[in-house]
């Protein structure tokens, strides 16, 4: 069946060249059919903002839909007459990680602009040289080839934030560097908000339920939240490096909670009610309006670390018990050692440790010097206009 489906969608996608696409009508999307990330943002700013600009989220998902259109918000169903139009007539598509965030087969003609979702510094596309992953971008496998031809449509434009991230997105995407956007990434903007206008954003934005459990934050001494990366092999490695019922003890002692936010791609089947002082965060579940009211992240090789530095007065704990095993899986497009920040524990005895001793403080200085390596005068940046007046110079 699956392999039908993609026949007709190798069927579709040179039809979608034909069809007229209007310089003032943009399609958004992601990943796994969620409403979240660098889309999520760019979209409600274009709403709010730029109202000579027919805009629509269109989503694999009728519960993603309503959920947009519940906002006040335009939204489709990619499957739907409406959706399908939408897409086909959209001269600007953007998305968080390919053009499948929409539905690839619609895409002919359309100008791509990849939001991505991570300035960093772990091989990501073209420049992965180990790993599952490889066969796909490297050794270009026929199976990889034909069921993920999204991986193959090079984007037209791609975000960026400094110099020093463009080689990085040059060469894993295989675009010009005069093609990577140095404006930051639109989801970043909630995090340098002030208070009152987070407070908005959440109110209107955002489901009732994450006011609800930013409120009940506030209960806490101190809240920790646990990001881990995305590995290629192992789908529910963020829990099996915990002692979950020990961690739970420490943190009921300290009245502190531990958020755990694993990948959207890792699979999770813990109880939410199992544990009193850790709390599981859907990982489809936009995390970003949280993060302001945490304290300190714990994460590895994620890229969320470049993003979480931007709050300040946070604290960052590197939990990397598996780095020579995560190296040789994937790699490091730049150095790890020199591109990070925080109190590095590689045992879950030191991670302990450490969260009972709160000695983790991350001095500032450390962290404004990875702001200016990783973000420069983008932090200073409107991105979503800068964006939306890049589209509209093209035309």
């Amino acid at each position: 069946m699956k392999t039908i489906l993609y026949l007709i969608c190798y069927i579709i996608y040179p039809f979608s060249f034909l069809f007229k696409r209007k310089k003032n009508r943009y399609a958004f999307g992601s990943f796994r059919k969620s409403f979240n990330d660098n889309s999520k943002y760019l979209f409600i700013y274009a709403s709010q903002h730029c109202k000579d600009i027919d805009v629509a989220w269109i989503t694999q998902s009728r519960q993603t839909a309503n959920l947009v259109r519940s906002l006040g918000l335009q939204a489709y169903t990619v499957t739907s007459l409406k959706g399908a139009w939408h897409a086909l007539t959209s001269k600007y598509w953007f998305y968080n990680a390919y053009t499948s965030d929409i539905m690839h087969c619609l895409s002919g003609g359309a100008v791509c602009i990849n939001l991505w979702h991570g300035v960093g510094i772990k091989r990501i596309e073209y420049n992965i040289n180990s790993g599952p992953i490889a066969q796909r971008y490297n050794r270009k496998s026929f199976k990889e080839v034909f069921f993920h031809p999204e991986s193959f449509r090079k984007p037209d434009y791609i975000v960026s934030s400094t110099d020093f991230q463009n080689e990085f997105f040059s060469t894993s995407f295989r675009v010009p560097k005069n093609r990577c956007l140095m404006v930051g990434y639109p989801r970043n903007i909630i995090l340098n908000m002030d208070e009152h206008q987070r407070q908005e954003f959440i109110k209107q934005y955002e489901p009732p339920a994450t006011a609800e459990f930013i409120n009940k934050l506030k209960s806490y001494n101190r809240v920790l939240v646990y990001m881990p990366t995305w590995r290629d092999s192992q789908l529910t490695l963020f829990a099996e490096s915990m002692d979950l019922n020990r961690l739970n003890e420490v943190l009921a002692e300290l009245n502190e909670l531990m958020i755990m936010k694993p990948h959207a791609n890792v699979i999770t089947s813990i109880p939410q009610s199992s544990f009193s002082n850790i709390f599981f965060y859907d990982g489809k579940m936009d995390i970003y309006p949280v993060l302001p009211y945490t304290h300190t992240l714990i994460t590895d090789y994620s890229s969320i670390l470049y993003d979480y530095i931007l709050l300040r007065s946070r604290d960052v704990i590197l939990y990397i018990y598996d780095y020579e095993e995560y190296n040789a899986e994937r790699a490091f497009f730049f150095p790890y050692e020199e591109n990070v920040i925080g109190k590095r524990v590689y045992t879950f005895d030191q991670l302990i440790e450490c969260i009972n001793s709160h000695d983790y403080h991350l001095a500032e200085e450390e962290r404004a010097r990875l702001v200016e390596k990783f973000w420069g005068k983008t932090t200073h940046l409107n991105s979503c206009q800068l964006i939306m007046d890049h589209c509209k110079n093209l035309q």
